[in-house]
């Protein structure tokens, strides 16, 4: 059993960790307090991946400026196994023994199978105490993103759906006007989108969106973020307009993805900033595996989509969805309403779900596919 002292600090760590929040990724967001042998406080750190040295650097770095002589006998609190292997930076367990650091309390162990365990092992091995498993749940929902895409080289996939008690997403074909958004939700269930905005490192849309809402698709929370949210359209023939937002707020962060060989509407597009890059066709459109796989080869950790009928039930039907966020207002528009899924032949099943409000609406958000290996047993070596 973890202490309250243990769950104390383990939670300041997570504090310290979602400062992270998009400006550590490709990389997790990890925080870490040291104390001292009397239990002081004596460093602090988080993560950025601009900055390069992980938390446990960082928190040491801190401590050896004020009080070095008490690092001695010290406990580091971490919210992911320590590594134990050279990347950017060198291994963190060797600075943590090379510290003099007795006890290491760790969240979570590495995502990745062939390197998890490695690091408390190798601390164990040094004569340090571990404890792992402090916090878990809080510690992976944290870092999902980078746990799935360290195992599967592909991005976590969100899907965000904005609907009606009946499942509608927008009024019967004729009474919408073609590139202006309808609100479905309340100015508090549209904020709350912010913020999935900022953790994502990519937001995908289809082309049939654009033309039917005319979104902008950028991060407006105005938080700190190391890249800019790349904007991702899926486009089979090339039917985006030149005058919508996207292409006119474009800078560098707009993405197409098509099936079509049209030369002359790629160069129109290239000419505006816009990366377009052609896939083979699948079912005569674009494959969405491929998809993510290129997304995976970029870096991309953490997807968010906010797509129409067809990709919606495309997506879901195909296995490809890691947690769905439903914004639900409480109305009902009809059978002759635009769904927000269409012909799904097997049932999916949400499971411990999270319920929150957002003005008269509801939030519904769940996890479909954990990116975490299996949950280790809570380790405790004296």
């Amino acid at each position: 059993m973890a202490s309250e002292q243990d769950i104390y600090w383990m939670r300041r760590a997570l504090e310290l960790a979602t400062r992270g929040i998009a400006v550590s990724s490709p990389n997790p967001a990890v925080g870490c307090v040291i104390l001292d042998r009397a239990g002081q406080v004596v460093g602090e750190g988080w993560h950025e991946y601009d900055l390069l040295d992980h938390a446990e650097v960082v928190a040491l770095e801190e401590a050896k400026e004020h009080a070095r002589e008490r690092l001695h006998g010290g406990t580091a609190y971490v919210t992911l196994e320590p590594c134990n292997h050279i990347g950017r930076t060198g291994p963190c367990t060797e600075a943590l023994i090379s510290a003099g650091i007795k006890h290491v309390v760790a969240a979570t162990g590495d995502p990745n199978p062939n390197v998890a365990g490695h690091g408390m092992e190798r601390l164990r091995t040094a004569g340090i105490e571990t404890v792992l498993g402090v916090c878990e749940k809080e510690a992976r929902r944290l870092n999902e993103g980078f746990a799935h895409w360290i195992r599967f080289k592909r991005p976590h996939v969100l899907m965000k759906v904005a609907m009606t008690l009946d499942g509608r997403i927008a009024p019967p074909p004729g009474r919408h006007t073609a590139r202006e958004p309808y609100w479905i939700t309340t100015e508090e269930s549209r904020k709350a989108v912010q913020p999935l905005r900022w953790q994502a490192d990519a937001a995908l849309t289809g082309v049939d969106t654009v033309l039917s809402d005319d979104p902008l698709l950028t991060d407006r929370s105005g938080l700190r973020r190391r890249r800019p949210l790349l904007r991702v359209i899926l486009d089979s023939t090339l039917r985006m307009p030149l005058d919508s937002k996207i292409i006119k707020t474009a800078q560098k962060d707009v993405l197409i993805y098509t099936i079509s060989t049209d030369e002359k509407r790629i160069s129109e597009l290239r000419n505006l900033g816009i990366r377009v890059e052609v896939l083979s066709a699948e079912a005569g459109r674009v494959s969405l595996p491929t998809v993510l796989d290129r997304l995976g080869s970029e870096g991309i950790l953490t997807l968010l989509t906010e797509t129409g009928t067809r990709l919606n039930t495309a997506l879901l039907a195909g296995g490809l969805v890691d947690r769905v966020h439903l914004f639900v207002s409480p109305q009902i528009m009809g059978s002759d309403a635009v769904p927000a899924f269409k012909g799904m032949t097997n049932p999916i099943k949400m499971a411990a779900v999270e319920v929150e409000r957002y003005g008269n609406d509801l939030g519904l958000c769940s996890l479909l596919r954990d990116p975490w290996p299996q949950s280790q047993e809570q380790i405790i070596t004296q």
